[in-house]
C-alpha cells in the first residue's frame, strides 16, 4: 500500500485512545481477600530470578488504589482501559470454587471505567496463572485448555453484562519464549522440545476460551500478539533464510493458526521430532473466528545467520547509529507502519488495534515541585503515533491505540529498574506523577491527530 505524504493525519471518530497495564505489574496485594499465589508470586519469590530481589507484592499498590488511577485516566482523556485479569484472584486453586471478593475488585473497576466514560477492555490471560496449575504441569498439560476456558466462563459470567470487549491471550510467544525455552520467566524451564507443545496448547486455550464466549457473549473477542518485523543483516541466502526462520518462530507461529489454519512450514524442519502431530479439530479450534486482532509493537529485529542458537540458527545484530531504548529495543517506527499493513494483507480484512506501543527510557530523576520530562518518550511516541496514522492513511482498519503503559511498574524480570510509564510513580509512597509524555498523549487525544510525516529522530 502507498499513501501520500505530507498532511496532517486525522483519525477516525470513535478511535480508541487507550493506556496498557497488566494485573501482576501494577495491582500488588497478591494473597488480599482470598486470592491464590500465581506463578509469578512465586517465581519472583524465588531468590536469583528477578533483578535485585524484586517482587510484584505491592508494585503500584492499584488493587487499592483504582479509583484514584482511574481518575489519573479520565484526566488524559483516555476513552479506553486495557487491564488484565489475575486467574488466581478468581479461582485461587485454578479450577473449582470461585472467590468473590476477586471478582469483586475487577467488578468494581468496570464500574470506575463506565462511570468516566472510558471502555474496560480486559485479557483474561497476561502470563500470570495459579501457582499450583505449574505443579500439574502448567501449559505443559493439554488439560490448561478446559481450565483455561471455565475460568473465562467465571469471568464472563460476572463483567459480560457491562465489557464487551475481550482479549484471551496477550503475548503467548513471551510465554513461550521466556517460560520454556530460555528460563527468565516461570516456570522457568529451558527445554527446546516443549516450545511447541506450549504454543499449541495456548493456541488451543484461546480458541476454547472464544467458543466459550460465542456462548452467550455480545460483543467483541479477539487475541493480541506482539509482532517484530525480521530483516536480513545483509542480502545473503544465509542471512535471508535466518530472518525467515526468526519470522516463523516469533510471527507466523501465532497469527497463520488463526487467521489461515495452518502452522507455518518451517516449523517442523526447526523443531525436528519435537514437532507435534496437530489434528484438524485442534486447528478448527484455533481457528475459532475472532472480531479483531490487538498487535503490540516495539521494534524490529535485524539478524545474521548463526549456527549457535539453537532452532532459530539467527542472531540479532545491533546497529552502529541507531536509537536504542533502555530494554535495548531498536527505535524504528517505520515499522509499525510495515506491520499493520502487512498483516492486513497477509491475514485478510480486519479490525486492527495497536494494543501496546511504549518505551522505558532512563527518566531523570524525580524532583518535588518541578515537571518531569522526558523527551526522548515523547519522540518515540509522537513518531510511533505518526506511523500508526502513515498505515491508517494507506487504508489499514485501525479502530485504536494504547500507550505502555499508563503507569511505571513492575517490569517482570527485570524489577522496577525499567520504567516505560507515561506516569511517574515514587515505590516508596506510591505518588503518581504525570510525565511529560502524559501531557502530550492528552494533547494529541484532544486535537484527534498528529503530523504526518515523523520529525527526525532525536
Amino acid at each position: 500500500m502507498k499513501a501520500p505524504q505530507g498532511k496532517p493525519v486525522r483519525f477516525p471518530d470513535g478511535f480508541l485512545w487507550g493506556a496498557a497495564t497488566s494485573a501482576y505489574q501494577i495491582e500488588g496485594s497478591p494473597l488480599a481477600d482470598g486470592a491464590g499465589p500465581s506463578n509469578w508470586h512465586r517465581f519472583s519469590h524465588t531468590p536469583g530470578r528477578v533483578r535485585d530481589g524484586a517482587t510484584g507484592d505491592r508494585a503500584c499498590d492499584h488493587y487499592r488504589r483504582s479509583g484514584e488511577d482511574v481518575d489519573l485516566m479520565q484526566g488524559l482523556g483516555l476513552n479506553a482501559y486495557r487491564f488484565s485479569i489475575s486467574w488466581s484472584r478468581i479461582l485461587p486453586a485454578g479450577t473449582g470454587p470461585v472467590n468473590r471478593p476477586g471478582l469483586g475488585f475487577y467488578s468494581r473497576l468496570v464500574d470506575q471505567l463506565l462511570s468516566r466514560g472510558i471502555q474496560p477492555c480486559p485479557t483474561l490471560y497476561h502470563w500470570d496463572h495459579p501457582a499450583v496449575l505449574d505443579e500439574r504441569g502448567g501449559w505443559r498439560n493439554r488439560d490448561m485448555v478446559s481450565w483455561f476456558a471455565a475460568y473465562a466462563r467465571v469471568v464472563f459470567d460476572a463483567l459480560g453484562d457491562r465489557v464487551s470487549f475481550w482479549t484471551t491471550l496477550n503475548e503467548p510467544q513471551v510465554v513461550v519464549d521466556a517460560g520454556y525455552l530460555h528460563g527468565v520467566h516461570p516456570p522457568g524451564r529451558r527445554n527446546a522440545a516443549e516450545v511447541p507443545i506450549v504454543a499449541h496448547h495456548l493456541l488451543l486455550a484461546h480458541g476454547a476460551a472464544v467458543r466459550a464466549y460465542r456462548e452467550g457473549g455480545r460483543g467483541r473477542i479477539g487475541l493480541v500478539v506482539n509482532l517484530e518485523p525480521k530483516e536480513p543483516a545483509r542480502d545473503s541466502p544465509e542471512d535471508r533464510a535466518a530472518a525467515r526462520r526468526a519470522d516463523a518462530y516469533m510471527n507466523r507461529l501465532y497469527l497463520e493458526p488463526v487467521r489461515l489454519g495452518r502452522y507455518p512450514e518451517e516449523l517442523p524442519e526447526m523443531f525436528g521430532e519435537a514437532w507435534p502431530r496437530v489434528s484438524a479439530e485442534d486447528l478448527q479450534l484455533i481457528g475459532e473466528p475472532i472480531d479483531f486482532l490487538g498487535i503490540n509493537y516495539y521494534t524490529r529485529s535485524v539478524v545474521e545467520h548463526d549456527d549457535t542458537v539453537p532452532i532459530l540458527r539467527a542472531a540479532p545484530v545491533h546497529l552502529p547509529g541507531s536509537l536504542y531504548t533502555e530494554t535495548g529495543w531498536e527505535v524504528h517506527p517505520e515499522s509499525l507502519t510495515r506491520v499493520l499493513s502487512s498483516v492486513q494483507d497477509r491475514y485478510g480484512e480486519l479490525p486492527l488495534y495497536v494494543t501496546e506501543n511504549g518505551a522505558a527510557f532512563a527518566d531523570p530523576p524525580r524532583v518535588e515541585g518541578e515537571s518531569l520530562d522526558d523527551p526522548l518518550r515523547v519522540a518515540y511516541l509522537r513518531r510511533h503515533l505518526s506511523a500508526a496514522g502513515e498505515a491508517l492513511r494507506a487504508g489499514v482498519d485501525l479502530r485504536g491505540y494504547f500507550v505502555w503503559s499508563l503507569l511505571d511498574n513492575f517490569e517482570w524480570a527485570q524489577g522496577y529498574s525499567k520504567r516505560f510509564g507515561i506516569v511517574h510513580v515514587d515505590f516508596d509512597t506510591q505518588k503518581r506523577t504525570p510525565k511529560a509524555s502524559a501531557g502530550f498523549y492528552r494533547e494529541i487525544i484532544r486535537s484527534g491527530g498528529v503530523a504526518s510525516p515523523p520529525p527526525p529522530r532525536v
